[in-house]
């Protein structure tokens, strides 16, 4: 006959290592969660020091360093970006108007968005490595960081659509501007001071270049000659430019049309104006330099 005090002692020791076990994995989880507050904690720090302001609300910060990958429901930065998107243009806009108060709508236009356009965003999060703050579930975004800081190399301070930024660099910068904004308390003063300095370097007018499509338009119509884009993006991802009926050019990119379309007005306008010196037509038309 078994003894029953056996019995209940094989029992208790069963059900103490359950708890135990419990114990440990509940120990484990509070470990893991704590790791999980320090280098958030950490992170949030590295990036005050690097945007040179301090979070009142530190949670500000950590969702516009989020995105919507990260987990299920998650507080992704979406609203942040949104908000820092339209305060930056605001920023951009107010400061050209004071900076430049004779000159006309269309070159305010164009000098505003040369500055908060998506590539100019994007250089500023690789300029200060954003992206290694993000926490996502992205698993080619480290592929396209890359690809994208090596083909800004080229262009030393923007290419003007002839490469394909990351937007989601781009999103990051405009939802830390909205961040910023909302933990102020929506002073545009403050948000400016840090903008500010994080945008540089700001394109000015002397800087601004004139987009490829615009420069072999304009370029065309001075000389009387008669610019076509021929379309075969859908079959080989390319796009050409016929001037008179004959090739000059053509830009190839398959990930986006429009990046094809300005590679081939781009090669298309210099390969013009070689033609055009070449015939001793050309009106020494300045193909680096501004119209202002």
């Amino acid at each position: 006959m078994e003894n029953p005090k056996q019995e209940v002692n094989l029992v208790s020791l069963y059900t103490s290592s359950s708890e135990n076990l419990h114990l440990t994995e509940e120990m484990n989880q509070i470990t893991l969660n704590d790791e999980t507050q320090i280098v958030l904690e950490r992170s949030v720090e590295e990036v005050e020091k690097i945007i040179a302001y301090k979070f009142k609300n530190p949670n500000l910060l950590q969702q516009a360093l989020t995105h919507s990958s990260f987990e299920e429901n998650c507080a992704s930065y979406e609203r942040l970006e949104y908000m820092g998107d339209a305060v930056l243009s605001l920023l951009i806009a107010t400061e050209h108007y004071l900076d430049y108060p004779d000159l006309p709508l269309g070159k305010l236009t164009r000098l505003r968005a040369a500055n908060v356009d998506t590539e100019k965003l994007a250089r500023v999060a690789i300029k200060y490595n954003l992206h290694d703050y993000l926490r996502h579930k992205k698993p080619l975004l480290k592929g396209q960081v890359e690809e994208f800081r090596d083909a800004i190399m080229e262009y030393p301070l923007h290419s003007t659509g002839l490469i394909d930024p990351p937007k989601v660099l781009a999103d990051i910068v405009e939802s830390l501007i909205g961040a910023i904004y909302i933990d102020c308390n929506f002073s545009m003063d403050t948000t400016w001071k840090v903008v500010k300095n994080l945008l540089q370097p700001l394109i000015t007018l002397g800087k601004l270049e004139i987009h490829p499509v615009t420069k072999i338009n304009e370029l065309c119509q001075k000389n009387g000659l008669k610019a076509e884009f021929v379309d075969s993006w859908e079959e080989r991802g390319e796009v050409e430019v016929h001037v008179n009926g004959k090739f000059v050019g053509k830009g190839k990119f398959s990930g986006k049309k429009i990046i094809a379309q300005n590679r081939a007005a781009h090669n298309a306008y210099y390969q013009v104006v070689t033609n055009l010196r070449m015939e001793k037509t050309i009106d020494d038309y300045p193909c680096d330099e501004i119209q202002n």
